[in-house]
């Protein structure tokens, strides 16, 4: 259980929680804008589109119905919010590559000399050419 406190403890001093309640309200936020935006704009573009009602409902019994048209604004709502966080995350990993360029690792050509008999490149430390088997005692 020390073990666990101590954990915690390392967690919400490291700033963590921190950026995790900023990225939840700056997402509840952003989440009212895309709502909106499918309410306000969008429903109404598609309900005038062949007469497609989205905010229809399924009578069911009594005062309980099927309210299909909340749904298909719940997946728009997604999909939309879906893209732009899509788009986010690849813009910041393209700025983050942008900064840190790979540098690949020089390598080193392997010491290499040429056989005085077939004229073919060798290993600088053989003692017997593997092109023309002639014996390297220089």
């Amino acid at each position: 259980m020390k073990k666990f406190l101590k954990e915690f403890r390392e967690f919400i001093s490291k700033g963590n929680v921190l950026d995790l309640a900023v990225g939840v309200i700056i997402g509840g936020a952003f989440s009212s804008i895309v709502t909106s935006l499918t309410d306000n704009i969008i429903k109404p573009v598609i309900n005038c589109i062949g007469g497609a009602e989205i905010q229809g409902k399924i009578h069911l019994v009594g005062d309980n119905y099927i309210d299909y048209g909340a749904f298909i604004s719940a997946v728009i709502n997604f999909l939309i919010m879906a893209l732009i966080i899509f788009c986010i995350v690849k813009a910041v990993n393209r700025a983050m590559s942008l900064g840190h360029k790979k540098e690949e690792p020089v390598q080193e050509a392997p010491a290499v000399k040429i056989c005085p008999f077939c004229q073919s490149e060798i290993a600088e430390n053989a003692v017997k050419c593997p092109h023309c088997t002639s014996d390297l005692t220089a």
